[in-house]
């Protein structure tokens, strides 16, 4: 059969009846596809449906995400300041500087500026801005004429955030008192500390739209409005606690010592006026801080506190009738406690009167009143007068110190603890007991916040045992007492000097904590004072050598800041050449 001719074919052939289309396809394929398209269709309608009609909340919080922003407004932290309204601690407006990295376009000139203004190496800054985080922290409390400086720049991704910077323009004096914050603004140490919750306030929020450079271009409004923190009024009196920490401070360098602290309280409200520890911060600049600068040592240590506690075990015996002032004990150099044996540091009379057994700091005569005294009378008079108990005054970290139940006393340790061995304190809860000779027997609570009322006192021991406690401790810091060093022109002083070797590894070492408690003046006192020197290495180690004149030189300056009148004549200090020193 012959091929149809060129000619035939372009006449017109039909192309429908090409060979290649006469391929059958089964019908149910087509429809299979029509159905699959009607589907999809179907899909699609359900779902719009669904996102436009029954989902928009959703939607709506989703294309919010993209736009709306919730900012966090700071809330001003309270003032603090002494019992004056002088300022001690305040909160300054600063800036924190962030950035988006993904963001950032700076050239290398304002990447070495921008690095410059934020006082950081430009590695450290690139480091920073490579990250693949979408928001990062350069800088926290920048100063506002820097962060003036930085917005300058305009680089596009960086962005700033108000907040505040605690300021301390008594700088390292009241370092222990105010504690400090960190860069949140939260407290961390000290009152800060211990008033977060009223000091601090309630942060705010509002919302606003942002574009995608992060610029604010409407404000929808506030969600929380910010309420700024309280402020908070202490008992410390600035010119005192100035005053408490020079005197502490030349003592430390003079006497080269480990450590130092001093306390002032008032006798009349239980208020404390000045606390001061060495060594010391500067709260406002806190790099390379030890834990040894930054230990209140007035509230957290501990230590034996040697003599000053003799006048308790006296005043014990004549609350319950067992001696007078005058009444004579026998005082050997030594006196044995079954195979141990005590003594005094110092040659006395064999024979000596109450008086004088406070006065000399004498241990045998003490040792003598308190075996004499049943060892649960003893530990119920520490205990109401505050040793071996929690402080409970609201500042963070005292310490309740050691002393063990009375039921396991043995001779030799109840007459140890009867002369401040065997037995830790801190050094305001010494202060805080003396409060019985100063207050004619009756003790308040401490309070570090100023009060306007005295609060109610508890009774410890009797008025009259209280006068006659003051009249011997008068005669400490008299000629033939400890603490000569103790005595204040223009006023009659009262206290007791303490001297303790120091306890390391479960051993005495040939190291020591000087120490004095004293108030004054003795016919109406106002201001307890406790000292406490830590090693002194240079010009002795005894309480009345070392502790005692800071507490003359503390007392002197504050009574004349409370315009408390003199009860003396200037002429009253008669220092002798060779004062006693006490016993250890």
């Amino acid at each position: 059969m012959r091929a149809p001719s060129r000619k035939a074919a372009a006449r017109g052939v039909s192309f429908s009846a090409s060979p290649v289309l006469a391929v059958q396809l089964p019908a149910w394929r087509s429809k299979l596809t029509v159905f699959l398209i009607f589907c999809a269709f179907l899909a699609l309608a359900v779902r719009a449906f669904w996102l436009q009609a029954l989902s928009t909340d959703f939607l709506q919080r989703q294309g919010a995400s993209r736009y709306a922003r919730t900012l966090e407004l700071p809330a001003v932290r309270g003032k603090i300041t002494d019992r004056h309204g002088e300022v001690m601690a305040s909160s300054l407006p600063v800036k924190a500087i962030w950035a988006i990295p993904e963001d950032v376009q700076a050239s290398a000139d304002q990447s070495r500026k921008l690095a410059q203004l934020l006082g950081m190496p430009p590695a450290e800054l690139k480091k920073k801005l490579d990250s693949d985080r979408s928001f990062v922290y350069l800088k926290r409390q920048v100063e506002l004429d820097t962060a003036d400086k930085i917005a300058e720049l305009d680089i596009p991704g960086i962005h700033t955030r108000k907040e505040y910077k605690r300021f301390y323009p008594a700088g390292h004096v009241a370092a222990h008192i105010l504690g400090f914050t960190n860069v949140e603004d939260v407290g961390q140490e000290g009152m800060e500390l211990a008033q977060q919750s009223s000091l601090g306030g309630v942060t705010g929020s509002r919302r606003v739209i942002k574009d995608r450079l992060g610029r604010v271009i409407e404000d929808i409004g506030y969600i929380r409005e910010p309420q700024d923190g309280r402020d908070l009024t202490l008992s410390i009196d600035g010119k005192i606690q100035y005053i408490a920490f020079t005197q502490l401070q030349q003592a430390v360098e003079t006497h080269r010592a480990k450590a130092g602290a001093v306390v002032v309280l008032d006798v009349k409200t239980g208020e404390v006026l000045a606390l001061a520890n060495l060594p010391t911060y500067n709260p406002n600049t806190r790099q390379g801080l030890t834990g040894a600068q930054l230990r209140n040592r007035v509230m957290t240590d501990t230590y034996e506190p040697g003599s000053t506690l003799k006048p308790f075990i006296a005043a014990l015996a004549l609350e319950k009738g067992m001696v007078t002032p005058a009444t004579m004990i026998d005082t050997p150099n030594k006196l044995a406690i079954g195979t141990a044996t005590i003594g005094d540091s110092h040659a006395h009379p064999s024979s000596m009167s109450v008086t004088q057994v406070i006065q000399q700091s004498s241990n045998v005569g003490t040792v003598r009143m308190a075996l004499r005294l049943e060892p649960r009378e003893m530990w119920d008079l520490y205990t109401t007068v505050g040793f071996g108990q929690a402080p409970r005054f609201g500042f963070p970290g005292a310490v309740a110190g050691r002393m063990r139940p009375y039921k396991t006393w043995r001779p030799i340790e109840q007459a140890t603890m009867s002369y401040g061995h065997g037995i830790s304190v801190s050094l305001i809860q010494v202060a805080r007991s003396y409060m019985i000779f100063a207050r004619d027997g009756e003790m308040v609570p401490l309070s570090f916040q100023r009060l306007d009322q005295p609060p109610a006192a508890q009774r410890v021991i009797s008025p009259k045992t209280a006068l006659q406690m003051r009249e011997m401790m008068e005669k400490v810091v008299g000629p033939g007492g400890t603490a000569p060093l103790a005595q204040v022109r223009g006023y009659r002083v009262a206290g007791k000097t303490g001297t303790a070797h120091k306890l390391e590894h479960g051993r005495y070492v040939s190291k020591y904590v000087a120490s004095f408690v004293g108030f004054a003046p003795v016919s109406d006192p106002r201001i307890i004072i406790a000292v406490m020197i830590d090693e002194p290495s240079a010009g002795g180690h005894y309480g009345g050598q070392v502790a005692a004149p800071v507490f003359a030189s503390v007392a002197a300056n504050a009574l004349r800041a409370l315009n408390v009148a003199p009860d003396a004549s200037v002429d009253n200090v008669m220092i002798p050449d060779a004062p006693v020193m006490e016993s250890m």
